[in-house]
C-alpha cells in the first residue's frame, strides 16, 4: 500500500507538476530509499500509522550509513513534500515531518569567474576557428550571455532563436518556457556558427542547435569536457563546471546593479531565495575586494 501511494504521488509530479524527468527520479530513488525502510523495520500498511520518531530513525539511519547531510537534507525534502501531498490529498491527518529537523550544512559559494578570467576564457574558446570551434565560441557566448542551464543550452532548436530581435525562447525546468534576451556577441557567434560550421558537422537532427562532431545531440558529458578543455587553455586555476558560467552571469548582473527580481526571472528561478545566493557571492567578493585593496584595511598603513 505504502508503494502504491508512491507511485500516484509519482504521477502527480509528472502530470500536475509538470517536473522535469531529472527531478522526478531524484524524489523517487530517496522515496522508495524511506519506503523500503519502514517496510522492513515496521509493519505499516498506511502511512497514517508514521509518527516523527519513524523519521527521526530513519535518517538517524542515514548518518549511521555515512550519508552526507547535503543528501540527507535532500531526502529529508522529498520526504517533506510526499507528506505535504499525502495530507492535501487527506491519505493521513498531520505532517509528521513538519518538525523534522535538517542537518547542519556548510554553506559553499558557486565557483565564479571575474571579468578578465571571463575574457581569457572566451579568447580561448576561439580555437583554431574550425567548425567545433566555432561551435564552442557559440555555446560558451550563449552559456554565459544568457545565464543558461546546460540543458536548457544542449536541447535549444533552431527555431527557438530569434536572432533579428536578439531573443531567444527557453524551456526550463517544468516545461516552463520564457523569453530571455541575447547579447550583440552571442547573436554574431551564432550566426558564424550557423552560416560556417554546422552544416559542417552533418547534424542528424534538423532542429537542435549545438550538435556533436558526430552530427548528434550535444550530451551534458560532452559539455563539460569541452569546458574543462577551455578552462586549460585559459590557465584558469579555479574549479570549473558548465554552471560556472550561469553563476558568473547573474553574479555579474548583480554586481553592476541589476534587480534580484530581474535577475530571478533571467535565471528561470521560481523561488528569490534561490537567486539570493548570488547575493552573498557579490558580499564576500566585495569584502575580498577592499581587504586586498584599501590601505586601511587588515591593519595596513600608507
Amino acid at each position: 500500500m505504502l508503494k502504491g501511494n508512491l507511485k500516484e504521488y509519482i504521477y502527480y509530479l509528472k502530470i500536475t507538476k509538470n517536473l522535469a524527468k531529472n527531478t522526478i527520479e531524484s524524489y523517487e530513488r530517496d522515496l522508495l530509499e524511506y519506503i523500503s525502510f519502514l517496510e522492513k523495520n515496521y509493519n505499516f500498511k498506511f502511512f497514517d500509522q508514521v509518527t516523527k520518531q519513524e523519521v527521526d530513525n530513519f535518517i538517524r539511519s542515514l548518518a549511521r550509513k555515512k550519508t552526507s547531510p547535503k543528501s540527507i537534507t535532500r531526502k529529508i525534502s522529498s520526504i517533506h513534500s510526499f507528506h505535504r501531498y499525502l495530507l492535501e490529498e487527506k491519505l493521513v491527518e498531520k505532517d509528521v515531518i513538519a518538525r523534522v529537523k535538517k542537518p547542519k550544512t556548510a554553506k559553499t559559494l558557486p565557483v565564479v569567474l571575474n571579468i578578465e578570467e571571463i575574457d581569457c576564457f572566451i579568447e580561448a574558446s576561439n580555437g583554431s576557428g574550425k567548425a567545433l570551434d566555432l561551435r564552442n565560441r557559440a555555446m560558451v557566448e550563449l552559456a554565459y550571455g544568457s545565464g543558461l542551464r546546460v540543458s536548457e543550452l544542449l536541447d535549444i532548436k533552431i527555431s527557438d532563436l530569434h536572432l533579428n530581435m536578439n531573443l531567444i525562447n527557453i524551456t526550463g525546468k517544468g516545461n516552463k518556457e520564457r523569453i530571455v534576451p541575447l547579447g550583440e556577441e552571442s547573436v554574431f557567434a551564432i550566426r558564424k556558427y550557423l552560416i560556417e560550421a554546422r552544416g559542417n558537422l552533418n547534424p542528424k537532427n534538423s532542429e537542435i542547435l549545438f550538435v556533436n562532431k558526430s552530427g548528434n545531440k550535444l550530451s551534458r558529458v560532452g559539455f563539460y569536457k569541452i569546458i574543462k578543455v577551455i578552462a586549460e587553455k585559459a590557465n584558469i586555476q579555479k574549479d570549473m563546471s558548465p554552471h560556472t558560467l550561469r553563476h558568473s552571469f547573474a553574479t555579474h548582473l548583480l554586481e553592476n546593479g541589476a534587480n534580484l527580481r530581474s535577475v530571478q526571472e533571467l535565471l528561470g528561478h521560481e523561488d528569490i531565495m534561490t537567486t539570493e545566493i548570488y547575493t552573498h557571492i557579490t558580499k564576500v567578493r566585495i569584502r575580498k575586494e577592499y581587504e586586498s585593496k584599501h590601505p586601511r584595511a587588515n591593519g595596513k598603513k600608507e
